[in-house]
């Protein structure tokens, strides 16, 4: 097999491909014992008909597509491992020549993996990983745990306060009429929540057990739903129940209660520690963020169209399954918030183009600096999965290279070491003079 490689414009070029004749006869050959179990010719069973009567009654030109879907995909990996291009989209294929005892001549027009022209990368300006906790925030922390192991109490005599859980009937109308979403019954809401439409909570507070109310509400000009952006409402309101929350006093027997220390003091202690250690977490992420988001600012490239479009089906299967996780399906979602999917892929787009842009910046540092993953590096990786999956290290190397998810888990790491090498090689913005 020969092949070549020509680049036409930007990132796309012409790869021209011609397949020996003794291949094409093999094809045939292949081609010829796939059909031929499918005619009926009179005076032979099916499949049993000579090469050379059903080439006689139907020509050889019948095998030629079938040899064809043989052929093509393998001659077509095997040039692009000769050429050493990287497609980013199927090809555009052009058959030029197929025949009975001539070689295969095809050429294909390919999308191809950009290249990037880097501009300043090292000694970027990053901000400080600071990470001070406060009283105030120990403090806002302690009262959130307070908050979450407070006892609802159910109120029998009174009104509806701001913090209260009331149990409701409602119903929407525009105009009168109903509204698909409009309506729920025995709805659990925690008033001041911000869960409704702005306003609705607020006239909730004051309503006494049993009683009915009109509630008067205008939707959101930004509001998820076309047809409700900035419309004016009635939801028609029934409140069965009033719960409020009875919090538990913040004292020691709180502290042994929520956590393995016997005093508050020094559960304050521990939440002090791990707002520390999440902060830490927080900066370091931002850190990472802007120097990958700097060097990727700083760099030149063209992506093509189709590595945009692939991150958005990426991107849009991920959000499936974190729907579905949530018991919740794209149909059902589209329906809820008056978008389709073409509105939700466009929305995506900003971020899938950044995605793409950054892998792209990151793998051309990489390999101007040679990073690469040690056989030592991916053993232990192996040994952190190990614990996640309570599988052996050992086992998932196999099922990894089964599935074709090594390689992809050694560029994962080398991405990672990528990312280091640029906070090892920054410098912090507030110590620059």
């Amino acid at each position: 097999m020969k092949a070549s490689w020509q680049t036409l414009e930007k990132n796309t070029g012409v790869l021209s491909v011609e397949v020996d004749a003794e291949q094409v006869a093999a094809a045939l050959d292949k081609a010829f014992k796939k059909v031929v179990q499918k005619v009926n010719v009179p005076g032979f069973r099916k499949g049993k008909v000579p090469r050379q009567i059903f080439e006689a009654r139907f020509g050889v030109e019948s095998l030629y597509q079938d040899a064809v879907d043989i052929l093509l995909p393998d001659a077509y990996a095997d040039a692009v491992k000769e050429t050493g291009i990287f497609p980013v989209d199927a090809p555009e294929i052009d058959i030029e020549q197929f025949g009975k005892g001539k070689p295969f001549i095809f050429k294909a027009k390919v999308t191809v993996k950009p290249e990037v022209k880097l501009g300043e990368y090292k000694g970027l300006e990053l901000p400080a990983a600071e990470a001070e906790v406060t009283e105030e925030e120990v403090q806002a922390e302690l009262e959130r745990q307070q908050q979450r192991h407070a006892e609802l109490v159910a109120v029998e005599d009174g009104q509806a306060e701001k913090g209260d859980i009331v149990i409701i009937d409602f119903e929407g109308f525009i105009n009168g009429e109903p509204f698909e979403g409009g309506r729920g019954e025995r709805h659990s809401l925690e008033l001041g929540s911000g869960t409704f439409i702005p306003g609705f909570e607020d006239q909730i507070v004051g309503m006494h057990i049993g009683d009915f109310k009109d509630v008067e509400v205008t939707f959101p000009e930004d509001y998820h739903a076309e047809e409700l952006k900035g419309k004016p409402a009635v939801f028609k309101v029934k409140l069965h129940e009033i719960k409020r929350k009875n919090l538990p006093a913040l004292d020691d027997e709180f502290a042994k209660d929520v956590s393995e220390f016997d005093t508050l003091e020094e559960y304050k202690q521990d939440l002090a520690a791990r707002l520390k250690e999440r902060k830490q977490k927080e900066a370091e992420n931002a850190r990472e963020l802007a120097a990958i988001e700097k060097a990727s600012a700083n760099a030149e490239v063209d992506i093509p169209e189709a590595m945009i479009r692939s991150e958005i089906d990426y991107m849009l299967r991920d959000f499936e399954n974190r729907l579905r996780m949530q018991g919740m399906t794209l149909e059902l979602y589209y329906r809820f918030s008056g978008q389709d999917e073409a509105q939700l892929r466009e929305q995506m787009r900003g971020d899938a183009e950044k995605r793409v842009r950054n892998n792209l910046v990151l793998e051309a540092i990489a390999k101007a600096e040679n990073i690469e993953v040690t056989e030592d590096e991916l053993n232990e990786e192996l040994e952190k999965l190990s614990g996640m999956y309570n599988r052996p290290a050992d086992e998932l190397r196999e099922l990894f290279s089964r599935n074709g998810s090594l390689d992809s888990l050694k560029e994962d790491l080398v991405l990672r070491k990528t990312i280091r090498f640029l906070i090892d090689n920054s410098k912090t913005a507030s110590s620059v003079a």
